[in-house]
């Protein structure tokens, strides 16, 4: 992997060097879009409707529109001479705060904090204070033009970063109109959803889930390369009415049912115990 962002932590009068690696990529398929008459592969052209021209990249500006048909233009200079100015290469520590208290609505992406070179000992030193505390650094990072709060956490053997929404990012939820609604729950449909949640409980395993979805696609991919026909599966009933309580008790016991099945499972793949030694 490379880098993606060289810089250091700033952690009170010390600083830690860095560097950025992307944590996640994404695996989704991906399409191109043809013409159906042709089967070509559609272009997407930079057109100016007012020069009735195609225009090259390094032509193009950035504009912020301050009032209808009125632009200020931005030059990349201006962004580097900003970006130096609200902190440059560095990750500014705000606050250590609790993870509990970071709603995960805040997440946005993660990235991973490594040493850069003859950082280790004090990276090192940081990742073994903000652990002992169970602490989460809130930070500021200016990245790609941007100015991004942030979330670094120890994972493992290593810091993780994951950039935040600024709260006046977060769409207020009580603009929903769907949640100004008025319900009476028993106190057995309560004890009931509990106990299937219970039921559901378990460690979190990551390898466990899979795309489903994307293996699915990649099937009907492959069977249409083959030339195989592709039946559609059945879709499911929908706007059955069921009784709030049968619909508990059958999910729990099917719950119940399920975790007997992958506790069989699993004593079956066990490998069987070495028998004792014989004594001579």
């Amino acid at each position: 992997m490379r880098p993606i962002w060289k810089g250091a932590l700033s952690f009170g009068l010390v600083y830690v060097p860095v560097k950025l690696y992307a944590a996640t990529k994404q695996k989704d398929i991906r399409f191109n879009y043809l013409h159906s008459k042709c089967i070509s592969p559609i272009r997407y052209t930079r057109f100016c409707p007012y020069c009735q021209a195609e225009v090259a990249i390094e032509d193009i500006v950035k504009g912020y529109e301050y009032e209808k048909g009125k632009y200020v233009i931005l030059k990349e200079e201006d962004f580097e001479q900003l970006s130096f100015k609200e902190g440059g290469r560095n990750i500014d520590i705000l606050d250590f705060v609790n993870l509990a208290e970071i709603d995960p609505v805040y997440y946005e992406k993660a990235y991973y904090l490594a040493p850069a070179d003859g950082g280790a000992k004090v990276y090192e030193l940081f990742k073994r204070a903000i652990a002992e505390t169970g602490k989460v650094a809130v930070a500021r990072i200016m990245m790609r033009s941007r100015d991004a709060l942030a979330a670094i956490r120890v994972s493992g053997s290593i810091l993780v970063m994951s950039t935040m929404h600024y709260p006046d990012e977060i769409r207020p939820a009580g603009a929903l109109p769907e949640l100004n609604y008025t319900v009476n729950l028993h106190d057995n449909e309560i004890k009931m959803a509990v106990n299937l949640i219970n039921s559901l409980s378990a460690d979190f395993r990551p390898d466990k889930y899979t795309d489903t979805y994307r293996q699915s696609l990649m099937d009907l991919i492959q069977a249409k390369i083959a030339g195989e026909a592709v039946e559609a599966p059945a879709k499911p009933e929908t706007g059955k009415v069921v009784d709030l309580m049968e619909a508990l008790q059958a999910s729990i016991e099917m719950a119940r049912a399920e975790r007997e099945k992958q506790g069989k499972a699993q004593k079956e793949t066990r490998p069987a115990r070495a028998g004792k030694r014989k004594t001579s």
